[in-house]
């Protein structure tokens, strides 16, 4: 699938804020086929990833006093002043107010009431990415929340969506129990809020969007990654929507790698 537009709600773009940028570069040009532009010295050195020329994720070197190494998912709105003010109306945490960027765009970042750290982007002159499903591109996208009923309330009402929860297949047992809900605003589902209360070995784990980057052989990639100095997270897993896996990159970013289904490029 080509010529992808977001609905209002889905997500539009992605960024990851790494300690060291260029060893990032290495990492995910060698890993997804992706190439870089030079560094914007008008919005700091931020500068994207392409793939097939066209914009599919952002990075940008992280600041003494800031986060890095993390992947930041942000939602389409069409009045990012608006979406803001409903998101803290509705609980959620301010981190970087309504600011525009130039003619690209307006962006936000806050935290959700359930704890996840999401971005908005109104476009202008910069589409978000245009690709949805074919090698190199964003697969999907979920929102591993330690308040899922929070969560839920939280996203339908400001973004509208339209929660279907289908489970994740697998048992309520020591891992945790098998919520999981896909979301759209009308159309397709464009994404899933999960469940993630007593997934992870610390208790405290905060929510967090992640994003699934598709290839050809979720396996070979995976082993691809180590070899390029990423670290083996989740081992890929055969599902129903997919092979799965996760890696670190060599500075410590999660990315997930999907291979859908064969014959289908995004069901989820």
């Amino acid at each position: 699938m080509s010529d992808y537009t977001a609905p209002v709600g889905a997500p539009i773009w992605i960024d990851l804020t790494s300690s060291d940028a260029e060893k990032a570069v290495d990492f995910y040009t060698k890993l997804f086929g992706w190439e870089v532009e030079d560094p914007n010295p008008e919005f700091g050195g931020y500068r994207n990833f392409t793939l097939n020329g066209k914009p599919v994720a952002g990075l940008m070197q992280s600041m003494p006093e800031g986060p890095a190494d993390v992947w930041c998912v942000y939602l389409r709105t069409d009045d990012a002043a608006a979406t803001f003010a409903a998101a803290t109306e509705a609980g959620a945490t301010p981190i970087v107010a309504p600011m525009p960027v130039g003619d690209l765009g307006t962006m936000t970042i806050i935290t959700d009431p359930a704890g996840a750290v999401v971005g908005t982007w109104q476009p202008g002159a910069h589409p978000g990415f245009v690709e949805i499903g074919n090698a190199g591109a964003p697969y999907w996208f979920d929102c591993m929340s330690q308040d899922y009923p929070t969560a839920l309330a939280f996203y339908t009402k400001v973004f509208g969506y339209q929660p279907v929860e289908v489970g994740t297949g697998g048992a309520e047992d020591q891992q945790g129990p098998d919520r999981y809900s896909v979301v759209g605003t009308g159309g397709e589902p464009f994404a899933g809020i999960m469940d993630a209360k007593g997934l992870f070995e610390d208790d405290d784990h905060p929510s967090f969007w992640q994003v699934y980057i598709t290839t050809d052989d979720s396996r070979a990639s995976v082993a691809q990654a180590v070899e390029l100095g990423g670290e083996l997270v989740m081992p890929v897993e055969d599902t129903q929507y997919g092979a799965l896996g996760c890696v670190k990159d060599p500075n410590g970013a999660y990315i997930q790698i999907a291979t859908p289904p064969p014959g289908e490029t995004r069901t989820m």
